[in-house]
């Protein structure tokens, strides 16, 4: 089973990259080709279910109200998730006690980013969404960009009606293609996951956890509560146990950690949520839209590591600073979609808007080193937040098959297996359908 599989993998990958570091870091390839591979597919994927989705749908005034919802709760849930950040590093303030000297931190090490969030402004944010050509976020992998274009198709092919049905159905074919190469990928995580694990591990080492395990362990508790307290309270509501959830997409969970990615899974997401009892046209829309707007696990690392670097620095903020942490996470989050030093971009983003600038930038030294064993717990909350979202706007919309879905909360471990041993199916195929496989 290919959970079994990636968990051995992550292992030998961890003790290969402790006792052998140097040959652990040349091991970085494997994990690099097998991201390679999945995010060659992921904007052509998105392309073909958002188009094929909206087209089916038939009618604009519904895509506009699954839109509106699925937005209006990513808002308020990525706001929790913010507020829960900021709660969290107050009440523990894990930096406090590091007295760092903000003159003696060696700012070179983050140049890179803190010049990438620089040119991120608000405008430059909102223009950088519309791409050079059409074509063009095929080439770059922008999801925001690839979500705008596709928008834009899917309205226009269902406002021709009959005379777009042969392109309709050619992208639906399409995307039946395409589910069938990340089938094919898929199989390649466990090398994927090891290549990825043993380079972080001799790249860094255990001893970088140590160093700023407060902060580590911080983190991760905080993920994991809003998981379990959070979203599981909503998926209580929705008519599900979190836990059941967790062990459904146990598969996803497993490849995240190895690749510190949540884009590796997009497609399997997508195709166990509907067989979760998702309708296609929600999860044709809600899912890749929650990759860009839905970042629950980047919100919290981003407002807890500025409260971590203020109080490491002996920066006490305002109440008009923590409003501005939060206003400027939420606009600065949106495309950060899971990639490994997303967040690490927007947290510098976040730190060069606060007001009068108390914590520098070079104070994200303090974090560097730990940064990707962080970026896998933001993907993993990221993705859990995601497949908790498009059941929820399912239900709220009417277009959850409850019984179909207490059917697999009632055996999620035997079915999630099963589920991923298959290749994905193509989102064009009845939902009724493929509950009936």
């Amino acid at each position: 089973m290919l959970y079994i599989q990636v968990l051995i993998a992550i292992a030998l990958g961890v003790l290969l990259g402790w006792y052998d570091p140097a040959t652990g870091k040349s091991m970085k390839w494997l994990g690099d080709a097998f991201i390679g591979l999945i995010k060659m597919m992921i904007a052509p994927i998105i392309f073909c279910t958002i188009v094929h989705g909206i087209a089916s749908i038939g009618d604009l005034k519904k895509v506009g109200r699954v839109g509106l919802k699925a937005l209006v709760y990513f808002e308020v849930v990525s706001t929790i998730a913010l507020l829960i950040g900021v709660i969290v590093g107050e009440v523990i303030r894990p930096g406090a006690g590091f007295n760092a000297d903000p003159s003696k931190l060696d700012a070179s090490k983050v140049a890179t980013y803190a010049s990438k969030a620089a040119a991120d402004s608000t405008v430059a944010h909102i223009l950088a969404i519309i791409p050079k050509s059409f074509l063009d976020p095929f080439a770059t992998g922008d999801l925001l960009q690839v979500l705008l274009i596709s928008i834009l198709t899917g309205v226009v092919v269902t406002n021709l009606g009959e005379r777009a049905a042969g392109v309709n159905r050619a992208i639906d074919t399409a995307g039946q293609i395409f589910f069938r190469i990340i089938g094919i990928i898929v199989k390649l995580a466990p090398v994927g996951a090891f290549g990825a694990m043993a380079f972080t591990i001799g790249e860094y080492g255990i001893q970088k956890v140590y160093d700023l395990a407060w902060l580590v362990g911080t983190f991760y508790i905080t993920a994991l509560l809003f998981v379990l307290v959070v979203l599981g309270t909503i998926a209580r509501i929705a008519g599900f146990s979190i836990l059941r959830f967790l062990a459904y997409i146990k598969d996803e969970l497993l490849i995240v950690v190895g690749t510190s990615s949540s884009e590796t899974v997009l497609p399997q997401l997508m195709t166990k949520m509907r067989r979760l009892g998702a309708s296609d046209s929600v999860v044709g829309l809600v899912v890749p839209t929650g990759y860009s707007f839905n970042l629950d696990g980047t919100n919290i690392y981003m407002t807890l590591a500025t409260l971590f670097l203020a109080q490491a620095v002996g920066v006490d903020l305002s109440i008009s600073q923590y409003a501005t942490i939060i206003l400027v996470a939420m606009l600065t989050s949106k495309g950060a979609s899971g990639v490994t030093g997303a967040g690490f971009i927007t947290l510098a983003a976040t730190l060069s808007a606060i007001p009068n600038s108390p914590v520098p930038v070079a104070a994200m030294t303090l974090v560097l080193g730990i940064d990707k064993f962080m970026s896998e717990c933001r993907a993993l909350t990221n993705l859990v937040g995601n497949g908790v979202a498009c059941v929820v706007v399912s239900r709220w919309e009417g277009e959850l098959d409850v019984a179909k879905l207490n059917e697999v909360m009632a055996h999620p471990l035997a079915i999630g297996t099963h589920i991923a041993d298959e290749a994905p199916q193509p989102m064009g195929t009845d939902s009724k359908v493929a509950a009936a496989e």
